[in-house]
């Protein structure tokens, strides 16, 4: 029997497939379906500090400061003590979730402030989350600032978490750094155990009709997976952290792909949002069937074995590789050559 169990963060998984943070979990029941699909793991949608403080300063005008000018009509507002705040639905969410299911929650923390992000921490410790992501959603428009400043700004957050929680850490990061390497050996420095590559940043369109600028929600294909295979290639064997991948999984391919690059972790968001908790099993079964072809006996036996440190040619994963590329292509019939 083939050992699918991996290492992620210290918390011994039963195998690799891991849902990432989506609106899949909000439900109780739509992650207890994705615990019995397999899911090693799960991640919690984000818990947006920007969000919460919107409340508060909606609850406080609201509900501490209203003055209706009529006591009878005052007795209409809720009272202060039975509101129940988004902090408090989504600390009772993990909760219930920790009550009803076997494998690890790993709560997801989206903050703007050092304050906020460390309160939440500590209140995401307590409620029971066995890790912590930092969905560290940073787009560095300021041409005042430079990469030193940006780089300082996470390993700051990182520090001042990594001194209030004993929870492992996970910093959920962009592909938009100028060393990737170097920055990640500096979050190890700091006290991070593992990092999810990547975070997709939601790019804003242009309506042509109206001339406004727009939010679409586009999700992830699979062209996607190549960029996550070329990095955890390059990082694997160079760090202690966790690596995780996230994004553009859709089928037991790309997962594979990713494990063979070094991959503790695969992540599966926009494939569940579209076929529903069910195509986690299928990935499963797809893998471990292609594992018993291959003759794998353990993913770790799969894992990192095509890994720039492991590779006959180092090269295949920088620069060579686009001229290799470039020299191969040929356009189609009847196009201009």
């Amino acid at each position: 029997m083939i050992d699918l169990s991996t290492d992620y963060v210290g918390l011994k998984l039963k195998n690799p497939l891991v849902p990432s943070s989506s609106p899949l979990s909000k439900s109780l029941d739509t992650a207890l379906r994705l615990e019995d699909a397999g899911a090693g793991a799960l991640v919690l949608h984000s818990l947006f500090e920007e969000e919460l403080r919107a409340e508060e300063a909606m609850s406080e005008r609201f509900l501490l400061h209203a003055d209706l000018g009529h006591g009878e009509a005052d007795g209409f507002l809720p009272a202060p003590a039975h509101f129940q705040s988004g902090l408090d639905k989504y600390l009772e969410h993990l909760r219930q979730l920790k009550a009803r299911m076997e494998i690890p929650v790993v709560a997801s923390l989206n903050g703007v402030s050092l304050s906020g992000w460390v309160e939440l921490g500590r209140e995401l410790q307590q409620a029971g989350a066995d890790a912590l992501e930092l969905n560290a959603y940073h787009v560095a428009a300021d041409a005042r600032v430079d990469g030193d400043a940006v780089e300082a700004g996470y390993l700051n957050l990182l520090a001042e978490l990594r001194g209030a929680v004993d929870l492992p850490i996970i910093m959920k990061l962009s592909p938009f750094f100028s060393s990737l390497p170097h920055f990640v050996g500096r979050l190890e420095a700091t006290g991070a155990r593992g990092v999810a590559l990547f975070n997709r940043f939601y790019q804003p369109d242009f309506d042509l009709d109206s001339l406004d600028m727009v939010d679409r929600l586009y999700l992830s294909h699979p062209d996607e997976a190549l960029l996550r295979i070329r990095w955890i290639a390059i990082l694997h064997g160079r760090t202690g952290l966790t690596l995780a991948a996230t994004g553009g999984v859709y089928a037991w391919p790309e997962a594979a792909k990713l494990l063979l690059a070094g991959a503790d972790v695969v992540h599966l968001a926009s494939c569940l949002l579209q076929h529903g908790p069910g195509r986690l099993a299928e990935i499963l079964v797809d893998l471990e069937r292609w594992l018993g072809e291959r003759e794998y006996a353990s993913v770790a036996q799969l894992k990192g074995s095509m890994s720039q440190k492991n590779l006959p040619d180092p090269g295949a994963v920088e620069r060579a590789s686009y001229l290799r590329v470039l020299d191969s292509y040929t356009a189609p019939a009847g196009v201009w050559r």
